[in-house]
């Protein structure tokens, strides 16, 4: 288990400016019968396609587990940072698609999401490393805060669908603020769903995505 005094951000009492900064040939007997032939070619087809099925289901299952796994780590790892902070909060974990997701649930943690969620940035990015250097493996998990990021998932599709309809009219490229990679991606997809066409610009924590009218 990975514990919180591994790789530890202290957040009570730090500002939003030090908070930000913590931050992969078989031979056949000429005598066999033609409907033999069909029946062991129709037998082996049939083994190859239970075979092929096993093996993917024994994938799905290592891939869950796995997920299962860094969403344990994860969770034990933000609890003892709930402690050492000396905040409440229930701790859930799920899986969606191919991340693990933990969210921090039952509290009002404003301390632990910041300015646009600036704060709850860097500690997924602490918790994603405290991930990796148990599991050896990049973790993609996803932390969430109070339901910060459902709330601005929803308001970033919107913005997504109001700016692609603003450049759709005028027929002019329009860029957005700078925003991290999950308000990115949820930019990305909206445009995407308006038929537009959109591109991220510029270099981290200053990259921007870009609308850009249908051809």
């Amino acid at each position: 288990m990975v514990g919180p005094e591994d790789i530890v951000v202290p957040v009570a009492g730090m500002d939003d400016q030090e908070l930000e900064s913590v931050v992969g040939d078989d031979v056949l007997d000429d005598d066999l019968a033609e409907d033999d032939l069909v029946d062991d070619d129709e037998d082996d087809e049939d083994e190859d396609e239970d075979e092929d099925e096993d093996e993917d289901e024994d994938e799905d299952e290592d891939d869950l587990g796995s997920l299962e796994e860094e969403g344990d780590i994860a969770a034990d790892y933000i609890e003892g940072l709930l402690d050492i902070a000396d905040l409440d909060g229930d701790i859930d974990m799920d899986v969606e698609g191919d991340r693990a997701v933990v969210s921090v649930v039952g509290a009002t943690l404003d301390e632990l999401v910041g300015d646009d969620g600036e704060v709850l940035e860097a500690l997924q990015e602490l918790t994603r490393l405290a991930v990796h250097r148990k599991t050896g493996v990049r973790a993609r998990l996803m932390l969430d805060v109070g339901g910060f990021r459902a709330r601005r998932r929803a308001e970033l599709a919107d913005l997504g669908r109001s700016m692609a309809a603003e450049v759709e009219r005028s027929g002019e490229p329009k860029k957005l603020r700078a925003m991290s990679p999950f308000e990115r991606k949820i930019i990305h997809d909206a445009v995407a769903l308006a038929g537009l066409r959109s591109e991220s610009e510029g270099e981290e924590p200053h990259r921007r995505v870009v609308i850009f009218p249908a051809k």
